[in-house]
This record gives C-alpha cells, structure tokens and sequence, in this order.
C-alpha cells in the first residue's frame, strides 16, 4: 500500500531560476518581496533595472515609500542622480540615498520641492491621487508601477517596461 498522495505535489522538482535556486523559496521566512534584493528572482532585478533606466535622465528625484525595494533608488544614485527616499516609517537607504521620513497623505512639500521627478513602485490606487497633487506642486514628474491589477487612478500615460508597465503624469501634461 502506498502512502496517500501530496496533492500539492505533482512529481517534478521545483522551477529553478538561473542561479539553481527555487524562485518561490522563502530563504528568510518572509513573503518574496521581503527578501534581500540579491536573493530575488531575475525577473525583479530586470524590472528594477527597466525602471532605472526609464528614469536615469532626471537629476534629483524623491522615491516616495521606498520601503524595502532599494534596488532603483541604489541604481540611480550608482548613476551619479541625487535621490530622496521618503516614507512614513523609518528605513535603511542605500549609501549617496538621503533618508527622509514623510507621510504622503499630510506631507512635507519643502521634502520635494525641486525634485525633478517623483516615482513608487506599486503605489496603491489610494495613495495615487495624493502622489500626483505633491508632483504637481512640486513641479515634478511623476512616475509609478502598480501592484498586480490594480489600475492607474489619475491620469497617466503608461509605457511598457521589463516586466510591467510605468505610468507616467509629466509637468508638460498637466501635472
């Protein structure tokens, strides 16, 4: 008699990235997105990459909830871009990342005044209107990605990158 069947189990191995690691292991015990950005899989490191690239030609710019995703606000200050990381709790930035801790729904505009551009990475719809009034007050661009399917709740022009799409409200359109 043979013991009763995983059902979760169908026989084959686990689907391994490029490194021979399984891509959906949790080394820390953590959901994926709460994992050393060096432990992730490749397809995070091209999106990151994807949206540095997008956003290399703006000098300074304000990361608004940086949160653990530090892999574009490291990439755009290895570019010699001055980079603000903001959020309402306090966060380790990577070094040439200056820290500021602000809350987006009563914010301080003097932390992005100048900037010459905003973006998040997965900014909830919720939170897409308060981003966008502190963008245009600021007279900055603002770029975003959403989470999964959640839609753009202001007016954006997306552009497609690896792995998603960026969602943009520039200063010329209205911002």
């Amino acid at each position: 008699m043979q013991p009763p069947r995983d059902p979760d189990d169908d026989g084959r191995p686990p689907r391994s990235t490029r490194s021979g690691r399984d891509a959906t292991a949790r080394t820390d015990g953590g959901p994926a997105s709460d994992r050393p950005e060096e432990d992730r899989p490749p397809t995070a490191t091209n999106h990151a990459r994807a949206v540095a690239d997008a956003l290399a030609g703006y000098d300074w710019l304000v990361e608004v909830g940086i949160g653990r995703r530090t892999a574009v606000a490291r990439a755009l200050a290895e570019r010699d871009a001055s980079v603000t990381a903001v959020d309402r709790r306090a966060v380790e930035t990577p070094d040439g990342v200056r820290f500021v801790r602000d809350d987006v729904t009563d914010p301080d505009l003097a932390t992005y005044e100048g900037a010459d551009a905003l973006y998040a990475l997965n900014l909830p719809p919720e939170l897409q209107v308060p981003v966008a009034d502190i963008a245009r007050r600021a007279g900055a661009d603002l770029a975003f990605t959403t989470l999964g399917g959640d839609p753009a709740t202001v007016p954006t022009r997306p552009a497609t990158v690896a792995g998603g799409t960026l969602h943009w409200l520039r200063r010329t359109d209205g911002a």
